[in-house]
């Protein structure tokens, strides 16, 4: 009997997201970042959250968070 895997494959399709960042943005930002949900954090940290439709998709958004010099706490799937 095989193990399970224990990170599978992604799927076809979009897939939820949520990537954290140090700083505040403000929810004007979720256009920008392909209409995903922009959350200020009481701890001045910032989840920008939604669907993301493949791994290319993500990459450009991780791009667009080093392009406004903001530092990337974690990404979550």
């Amino acid at each position: 009997m095989e193990a399970p895997n224990a990170h599978p494959e992604p799927g076809p399709g979009p897939e939820s997201y949520r990537i954290r960042v140090q700083g505040r943005l403000d929810a004007r930002w979720s256009t920008w970042f392909d209409g995903m949900t922009v959350i200020r954090d009481a701890d001045g940290t910032t989840v920008i959250r939604g669907q993301v439709s493949d791994q290319a998709a993500l990459h450009g958004l991780i791009q667009r968070v080093r392009d406004l010099g903001l530092t990337l706490l974690e990404v979550t799937h």
